[in-house]
């Protein structure tokens, strides 16, 4: 594990852009950027015009180390390469931005009132590459629907499970059981999240380290105790959905949480706008997200 990267981490100011849009969410961020889904027919068209994109935000002036801390990847992404480095190589060499990979192969069919992860077949492999393309550490998101004991239970323990294994491959994972912003019983979920979340910090082994990637909460501050915790680098905060103002008004109500926005970081820019908009439109909203992930 690098010192530096865990060090920026665990106590810079700023937040984690969220880059790591995969085959099934791609066409809707494409569409986002003004690219609809007409002007391209295969996978890896797609795949190339994202990482244009993903290029065009990375490389951009308003994209650096003094806001940004860290970035999470896509696999294509993490294999491409931008200026002739490996992206991941790029983030942490040329921007001093700390790299992840998004581990996960999308969510089950809902049981139980949520969404567990689906079978990750190649993890080993997958973690193998990311330490070789000298990632920082994982990404995997589950989904909780409604406030199911067992399912909340069920998805917990398949995080820090999967999460366990990219701690003993050297790597940091971010484990990320989303609330659905929309659920009616959303602070009863919080409630029983975070009473299986402590159980499972509580049980590592003292080296073990996790960050943890949470729906704003409804009560603020409701996650202090888990930022507080030893064995977490960082808790961070998902957009869920929400507008970039809403997300950020939010988050400010919650104290050392930071955010690891992907819509709301991206919602305004587009395919069309010369250079010196898209900096501008970027460097607004990187601006925003940082003011609000400082409280």
């Amino acid at each position: 594990m690098n010192q530096k990267q865990l060090d920026q981490m665990k106590n810079a100011d700023g937040f984690i852009a969220a880059l790591d849009q995969s085959g099934g969410s791609t066409p809707k961020a494409l569409a986002l950027y003004g690219i609809p889904e007409d002007q391209y027919d295969t996978n890896e068209q797609m795949f190339d015009l994202v990482h244009e994109m993903r290029t065009r935000i990375i490389t951009s002036p308003a994209f650096d180390s003094n806001r940004i801390i860290g970035a999470i990847l896509f696999e294509h992404t993490m294999d491409r390469e931008i200026d002739g480095l490996y992206t991941g190589d790029y983030l942490a060499d040329e921007k001093g931005v700390v790299p992840f990979l998004k581990i996960d192969k999308g969510l089950a069919e809902e049981e139980n009132g949520v969404q567990l992860m689906k079978p990750i077949d190649d993890l080993d492999d997958k973690l193998k590459r990311a330490n070789e393309r000298h990632i920082f550490g994982t990404k995997e998101r589950s989904v909780i629907k409604e406030a199911n004991e067992k399912g909340i239970k069920d998805v917990v323990d398949q995080q820090f499970e999967i999460g366990q294994k990219v701690v003993d491959a050297g790597l940091v994972p971010i484990i990320e059981p989303e609330v659905d912003i929309n659920s009616p019983e959303k602070e009863k979920c919080e409630e029983l999240l975070k009473a299986e979340i402590q159980k499972h910090l509580d049980s590592l082994n003292q080296d073990d380290l996790v960050m943890i990637k949470l729906t704003i909460p409804t009560v603020s501050n409701m996650y202090k105790e888990l930022i507080e915790h030893p064995n977490v680098v960082r808790v961070v905060a998902l957009s869920g959905g929400y507008e970039t103002n809403d997300a950020n008004e939010k988050l400010k109500e919650n104290n050392n949480l930071i955010a690891s926005f992907s819509r709301a970081l991206t919602q305004d820019l587009n395919v069309s706008q010369t250079d010196e908009a898209f900096n501008e439109t970027l460097g607004k909203a990187v601006d925003s997200i940082y003011q609000a992930s400082i409280t």
